[in-house]
């Protein structure tokens, strides 16, 4: 069962789709463009950061302004938020451990993409604030995670077990996936030029992409391993649990 706790409406949809069409450039750019040689991550990372929070705002003031969302279902995002903040610290940065997407995915999976997508971004930006993590690289963590979120509302309408397998596979799979975007998002400016892990411009798409997965073998295969097995491993333990609590406060709420 979705809850829908945010429904896209046109307007909402609309941003929605801006705000994806950006991120898809901020990732995607270098294997498409030619960069030129005086451009730096450090330096566009923060006017797509300007770009991308208004446009995440404009979803919510979009929902709010078209009666898609309610005081329950801010007071919700912000109880997850506030929850995926405390947690991330826990396991961030050791061999992987990452305790917080799994929650994401719960969130996601039952109050419906749109409310997956504002709490991705919300959750990585207040465990920023909360550990002194904002830099250049915080609107693409945002970002991937809103994906994250998202996609697992748009997943089949199972129940029971093999709606537990589903989300603990589909987390898995996201957490590999997210390292692979984040890896991309500075690997053109990380290795130099010359080896047989730079980012070559110009180059054929396919050669590229199979020199961004022979960097992220090599340097981040086991961060990435580890983030998809705890995901994984947390939604087979916590699924049950959260996933009955969640509903419950789904229908409480009232949300459709």
């Amino acid at each position: 069962m979705t809850a829908r706790a945010v429904r896209l409406r046109p307007r909402a949809t609309v941003a929605l789709a801006l705000c994806a069409t950006v991120g898809v450039a901020a990732f995607g750019w270098p294997l498409l463009v030619r960069p030129t040689a005086t451009l730096a991550h450090g330096g566009d990372a923060p006017w797509i950061f300007a770009l991308l929070l208004p446009l995440v705002i404009a979803v919510v003031l979009a929902e709010i302004s078209e009666g898609g969302m309610d005081s329950k279902a801010v007071a919700m995002l912000g109880v997850l938020s506030a929850l995926g903040a405390a947690v991330r610290p826990l396991g961030a940065g050791t061999a992987g451990i990452e305790t917080v997407f799994f929650l994401m995915v719960l969130g996601g999976r039952v109050f419906g993409p749109g409310f997956g997508f504002v709490l991705g971004n919300t959750t990585l930006f207040a465990s920023a604030l909360l550990t002194g993590g904002v830099g250049p690289w915080l609107p693409y963590q945002m970002l991937g995670a809103a994906w994250v979120a998202l996609g697992a509302g748009l997943l089949p309408p199972l129940r029971g077990r093999a709606e537990l397998l589903m989300l603990a596979g589909y987390g898995a799979l996201a957490g590999l996936l997210y390292g692979l975007l984040l890896n991309l998002s500075f690997w053109p400016f990380a290795t130099g030029t010359g080896s047989s892990l730079s980012f070559v411009p110009g180059a054929p798409l396919g050669d590229n992409l199979v020199r961004l997965f022979a960097f992220s073998l090599a340097t981040s295969m086991g961060w990435d391993v580890g983030r998809a097995v705890t995901t994984a491993v947390l939604t087979l333990l916590a699924g049950p649990v959260l996933l009955r609590a969640l509903r419950r406060a789904a229908r409480r709420a009232a949300f459709g």
